[in-house]
């Protein structure tokens, strides 16, 4: 039998949930919003029971009239991926945050493809989670279709990835919203920010003390401002010849004095990016038997760290489809250029997700793979990923019916394109702060970057940030040697961008460390201890994991035996005969045919313990001699920090391993030592590493060989050997 939480009047009461040791705000006046939609009812009981009761007694959200409270520490304009992170994170750290959205049902909406993960973005999903953010355990409940890309690669670079169904995903994070203490959500649409004179004793030249929103008689205040504005800020939708101000079709352009507030009043570098989203199809008009059959992963892995299983039984989750393009698809896109103005223009598109006609000009006559994903369990559309277009709607679908599986395919939504500003990157701090403005800050697209994983990530950092500078705490920063959010954040503020950023586990010089296994025990503790945003029960069992691993690999380390006994013990297994050396465990699972599970069984007793482990266990041995070697390499930068470098070197034509970015930083700069050289923005630790070697090779080479002392000459001596010789027969005789 289910209770409902009676919906009381305002001012807000505050109600107790048995299932989830906190309180939430309940609003009447808006309380039937979300009931009001059967559809929304029927998913709502599908929610987890700690959600579902939000999801049915809670208000989505409050007017921008009906808001008493006008004091907030931390605002965060806008609800996407960025926003939504940043607002719980914000909450976590312990301060009153307020979100303000256009559209509540919008908030988690998955604007182009509804899929979460990848190689390298699956990777920031891990991260995220492990720091108690929530797009992690929203893809486990939303998740129709799991794999793991890279799987024939090393673990450090796979990919966890899933297909969501839409629907669940967005009311996942609505649910949870919903259920944060210490968060309002807002509908409205910023007008502009309020900027005052700068505080005397902080840098910067300006500082944001709240915002304005459309139509409200009273301004809202705050000690943090986060900017999450996705693709809205002056934002324009582009299909064929027809442009309008938008940055999702359906919703309603951002206002223009938020981009005037950052260009004008606070003089802040402001470029142009644009992007697009492919058409929908209706599932029913398309032969997928025409089409390569992939199905998802028989044991699904799950984003998040506390999640022993996804949502979605192995049984029922639903298969992708692939194709191809055809020389039918490249003479369409060809004979339309001249009716599709937004491939026209020189605005810098994404370089990894471009649009077919940007792959069609790139790379002519080339077949190029098109992904027919699901959107939903319940959906009767497909996704056809790879086929990102801008042309009129009549020659998308005759476009689309180029391919065979399409042939007669309908059309439920065109594509289109996106053109919107965003702030160059490098104006912001490590914290994800402007600079010059006290109090602002920035994630996601109004950043350069692209993708939900990569605007996630950012929005979780600049949250706890923006979190604690309103509670007067200092700011943070990750490394890049600590985690792949650390290396978006440092690409980004240190090299800026010029195209959409996406992240790609080729750009983490130190992967081997940064796997997706291992991103709870890298950050969850941090999380805890320093950050603040991460709960005392997710502390707790990263502990336990982490102490079980410990004593899983002294257990392994403990078991040393001849090669010829590990034989002997374990069968038929690639280790060498003629290998006459001892081997402990941990050497043994770094033979691919070995799993923990064959060393548990040989020896039970100091094994079995940690078999819930096994998969994690096998990992850590595969990637402990890389993982050691990056560590004293570390160290040893450490140790030659004050290193001298000399002054004339020409870092553009050095013959070692340097990127040519991380060239045109040390020529610009030219640091003094290498300890400066590390702090250089830009600079990454491989760079250090590879600048190090160079100049301990290059001075050993033109060090002159050192002699022992000679004794002194006495008169007559001559010089060198046969004076030696001379002295030496003397004193003979």
């Amino acid at each position: 039998m289910y209770r409902y939480i009676k919906v009381v009047d305002r001012p807000p009461k505050i109600l107790w949930k048995p299932f989830r040791y906190e309180c939430v705000r309940v609003h009447s006046h808006l309380a039937a919003k979300i009931t009001g939609c059967p559809l929304s009812l029927m998913l709502a009981w599908k929610l987890p029971p700690r959600l579902r009761h939000n999801f049915l007694s809670l208000p989505l959200a409050r007017p921008a009239s009906g808001v008493a409270r006008r004091q907030y520490d931390v605002i965060v304009v806008g609800g996407g991926h960025a926003g939504t992170e940043a607002a719980a994170g914000a909450a976590r750290v312990g301060a009153e945050t307020l979100l303000i959205t256009q559209k509540m049902h919008t908030i988690g909406a998955l604007s182009c493809n509804p899929s979460l993960g990848g190689v390298g973005k699956g990777q920031l999903v891990r991260e995220v989670d492990a720091l108690d953010g929530l797009c992690g355990r929203a893809g486990d409940w939303a998740g129709v279709h799991f794999s793991i890309l890279n799987r024939s690669k090393g673990p450090a670079v796979w990919g966890p990835r899933a297909q969501l169904d839409r629907q669940r995903y967005r009311h996942f994070i609505q649910a949870e919203l919903l259920s944060t203490p210490r968060l309002t959500v807002v509908e409205g649409s910023v007008e502009e920010l309020l900027v005052s004179d700068s505080l005397p004793d902080e840098p910067g030249q300006h500082r944001v003390t709240g915002i304005t929103l459309v139509g409200a008689s009273h301004p809202l205040l705050a000690s943090s401002v986060v900017l999450t504005t996705g693709t809205f800020l002056s934002g324009f939708l582009f299909m064929g010849q027809t442009n309008s101000p938008g940055g999702r079709m359906g919703d309603a352009p951002s206002s223009a004095g938020l981009s005037n507030t950052l260009r004008e009043r606070l003089g802040l570098q402001v470029g142009r990016l644009r992007t697009g989203t492919p058409p929908r199809i209706l599932k029913a008009s398309v032969d997928l038997s025409l089409a390569q059959l992939s199905e998802p992963d028989k044991h699904p892995t799950p984003f998040s760290f506390i999640n022993t299983h996804v949502h979605c039984k192995p049984e029922e989750q639903l298969p992708c489809h692939l194709t191809q393009t055809t020389a039918g698809v490249e003479r369409v896109v060809r004979d339309s250029l001249h009716l599709n103005c937004h491939i026209q223009q020189d605005t810098k598109g994404p370089r990894y997700c471009p649009s077919i006609e940007s792959r069609v000009l790139r790379f002519p006559g080339r077949q190029h793979q098109v992904w027919l994903e699901p959107e939903g369990l319940t959906s009767d559309l497909l996704y056809p990923q790879g086929l990102s277009m801008t042309m009129p709607p009549d020659l998308q679908l005759r476009l689309l019916r180029e391919i065979p599986p399409l042939h007669r395919a309908e059309i439920h939504t065109p594509g289109y394109g996106v053109q919107y500003d965003y702030v160059c990157p490098t104006q912001l701090a490590p914290s994800l702060q402007v600079k010059s403005t006290q109090g602002l800050f920035l994630a996601g697209q109004i950043n350069g970057t692209t993708g939900y994983e990569e605007a996630a990530a950012q929005g979780l950092w600049a949250g706890v940030n923006a979190g604690r500078a309103a509670l007067s705490l200092p700011p943070l920063a990750l490394s890049r040697t600590q985690s792949y959010i650390g290396v978006l954040v440092d690409d980004l503020v240190g090299r800026g961008v010029t195209e959409p950023y996406r992240m790609f586990t080729s750009r983490a010089e130190f992967r081997t460390s940064l796997r997706p296994d291992n991103a709870d025990l890298r950050l969850t503790p941090r999380g805890f201890e320093e950050m603040g945003c991460v709960s005392p029960g997710r502390h707790q069992e990263v502990l336990r994991v982490s102490e079980a691993l410990q004593g899983g690999l002294d257990a392994l380390l403990s078991l040393r035996l001849p090669a010829s006994r590990w034989r002997d013990k374990l069968g038929l297994v690639g280790v060498s005969e003629t290998k006459s050396s001892t081997l402990s465990g941990v050497d043994l699972l770094q033979y691919k045919d070995v799993s923990f599970q064959m060393l548990a069984s040989a020896f039970p007793e100091c094994l079995s313990p940690y078999l819930e482990f096994a998969q994690r266990l096998k990992i850590e041995a595969v990637y402990r001699p890389h993982c050691e070697k990056q560590r004293r390499e570390m160290e040893r930068i450490q140790r030659e920090d004050g290193l001298s470098l000399p002054q004339d070197l020409d870092y553009l034509s050095l013959p070692t391993g340097l990127s040519q970015e991380v060239r045109e930083v040390l020529d610009r700069a030219r640091p003094s030592t290498l300890g400066a050289a590390s702090r250089l923005p830009g600079m990454t630790p491989a760079g250090v590493v590879n600048l190090l070697n160079y100049v301990h090779k290059t001075s050993r080479r033109h060090t002159p060989p050192t002699h022992p002392p000679q004794p002194p000459r006495g008169p007559g001596q001559q010089e060198g050997g046969a004076g030696g010789l001379g002295t030496l027969s003397t004193s003979v005789k």
